[in-house]
């Protein structure tokens, strides 16, 4: 009778459950999901058509659900094979860079774009993950005992940079995100504070060579600045994307020169995103005018993209301007502790970089729209209109889920997993999470 019992039992207490993504993880995603759909439609009065009201909205669910399945599809494949796709699709990324540089299709004043098998590119969202891919990859390769190698953080800071010089044209802010998204997972990697400061000295350097280039370039009349901000095109009828510098030292000038203040500014071609986002902001106060009833939607230039923020804040208000901002600094916070509990270096870099990705990118949509930083297109991840962002962000988060899935964690105590995760790496990127040694 005993031993029939024990028949019974083993087989149940053996058998393994299988892994599970983390349910933050997830719910973040899918509000966020939730906030897209509605916003959108909220934001999207300037491409309603009365035959089809509701077409902005299809598209863009399409999009969505692509996404969604890009991020399932994911969540259930284990992330050793980021290993050997990483050269290609940075490779990939790359490429598409050095297209869109030279033959992109031009997007407000600059190139940015590229169309493949009828599938717009944007090259900077190809890029920013192209760059968290790159530094896991790198190094996690070439850990040591107190840190990382030199060659590996030479690498990794001279890349970043490459990507950089290929975004330059298109704008500061996408520069400024990639140098970011490189502190935060060099820090995570454990590079030596000697080092990091070096890294930061050369971007430094990088930086102020830039700023002196436009330094040198500045618009002469507010007569250039408006012919390029309406047509694109300065005095002499040159397109704005060989002068783009042009561009950008008049936002910032007038960022940082405006001594009247935004209440008692004209609004005029120059300045129209800026002050129709400050009137929906405004006009949302503490608890918003809800969706639908947004009343600077249809003034608004790029509601739905680049400064859907504005209306969100209009809908929502003060108070859910803030819950968002606590949804995505919620995001950066769980795959902060998934990151620690990793018990090898490769997946931990991966979960921490995606995070910072989306975060620094959604708190620089912020900051454009709120007025904390000068004028600059960057798409609100997850939610704002766009084919290429959905798709980055999508792969990010499930690239995420199958690290809080698959990786082995502190004290799991699962010997026949750990064995499993090292036999799935090369040799070079089993070293162990820098968080968890000592």
């Amino acid at each position: 009778m005993r031993s029939l019992e024990l028949s019974q039992t083993e087989p149940i207490a053996d058998k393994a459950q299988p892994p599970k993504a983390d349910k933050y993880i997830w719910g973040i995603y899918i509000v966020l999901l939730v906030v897209s759909v509605i916003e959108l439609y909220s934001a999207s009065s300037r491409e309603v058509t009365a035959s089809n009201v509701f077409a902005p909205l299809l598209r863009h669910g399409k999009m969505l659900l692509l996404g969604l399945g890009i991020t399932v599809g994911l969540s259930r494949v284990k992330f050793r094979w980021l290993v050997p796709s990483t050269p290609l699709f940075v490779t990939f990324a790359v490429a598409i860079g050095v297209y869109v540089l030279f033959k992109g299709q031009i997007i407000n004043g600059a190139r940015r774009s590229m169309s493949l098998l009828g599938i717009p590119l944007q090259s900077a969202e190809l890029l920013k993950l192209a760059v968290v891919l790159f530094i896991a990859f790198v190094m996690s390769r070439t850990q040591e005992r107190h840190g990382v190698k030199n060659g590996g953080v030479i690498v990794a800071a001279v890349f970043v940079l490459i990507c950089g010089a290929l975004l330059f044209s298109q704008g500061l802010t996408n520069t400024l995100l990639l140098m970011g998204i490189s502190f935060a997972m060099m820090l995570i990697a454990g590079v030596q504070w000697k080092k990091f400061l070096i890294v930061l000295g050369c971007y430094g350097v990088v930086a102020l060579g830039g700023m002196k280039y436009k330094e040198n370039h500045k618009i002469e009349s507010a007569a250039e600045t408006e012919a390029i901000m309406t047509t694109g095109k300065d005095l002499s009828g040159k397109s704005a994307t060989h002068d783009r510098d042009k561009t950008w030292a008049a936002r910032i000038d007038r960022w940082m020169g405006d001594s009247v203040p935004k209440y008692e500014q004209p609004i005029n071609a120059q300045n129209r995103q800026e002050m129709y986002s400050y009137m929906a902001q405004a006009n949302g106060g503490w608890h918003g005018v809800l969706p639908g009833n947004s009343r600077e939607t249809a003034r608004l230039p790029l509601a739905f993209s680049d400064y859907i923020f504005a209306i969100i804040v209009e809908d929502w208000g003060f108070l859910g301007a803030v819950g968002l901002l606590v949804l995505y600094l919620a995001l950066l916070g769980r795959a902060g502790a998934i990151a620690y509990r990793c018990k090898r270096v490769f997946p931990a870099l991966l979960v921490m970089g995606m995070a910072v990705m989306i975060v620094l990118q959604a708190l620089f949509h912020m900051a454009i729209v709120s007025g904390v930083f000068p004028v600059s297109g960057q798409p609100l991840p997850m939610i704002s209109k766009g084919g290429s962002s959905i798709i980055c962000t999508s792969i990010a988060f499930g690239i995420m889920l199958s690290v809080s899935r698959y990786a082995v964690q502190k004290n799991s105590g699962d010997s026949r997993q750990a064995s499993a995760e090292l036999e799935d790496l090369p040799q070079e990127m089993t070293a162990a999470n820098p968080g968890q040694v000592g």
